[in-house]
């Protein structure tokens, strides 16, 4: 139930490429997320990716300590916030969440920014 598989994981250049183009976005500090509903077949209702800019944090410990918070917390928390929603209207999107922060943030505030983020997202799918 609470996994984070290889497929779940978004990787085809091609559909980042169009997430990056076509998609939609929102702030919910300290994350950015792009979004965009798909046709394709996936073996998930969702797809994502995570990044943490490399200008702002230079140390690659730095930048793979919070990317590991952020899938710990979306790990924990896409089931019944985000999954649900999808297979109830049938959809399946490609996500982005980027780490805008100034500072490295404790897992605490990560983890409630996080739920805040797939909710607003399932709002905006709604829409």
């Amino acid at each position: 139930m609470y996994t984070f598989k290889k497929e779940e994981r978004l990787c085809n250049k091609k559909l980042i490429d169009e997430l990056f183009h076509n998609g939609s976005s929102f702030l919910c500090y300290p994350f950015k997320a792009s979004w965009l509903l798909v046709s394709e077949v996936q073996p998930v209702p969702a797809q994502i990716l995570f990044s943490v800019s490399k200008k702002r944090y230079k140390r690659a410990v730095d930048r793979n300590l919070i990317k590991r918070r952020m899938r710990e917390a979306y790990r924990l928390s896409k089931e019944q916030q985000l999954y649900e929603q999808l297979k109830a209207a049938d959809k399946k999107i490609v996500l982005s969440v980027g780490y805008i922060g100034k500072e490295i943030a404790p897992y605490e505030l990560i983890e409630k920014k996080m739920l805040k983020l797939l909710v607003q997202l399932s709002a905006e799918l709604v829409k």
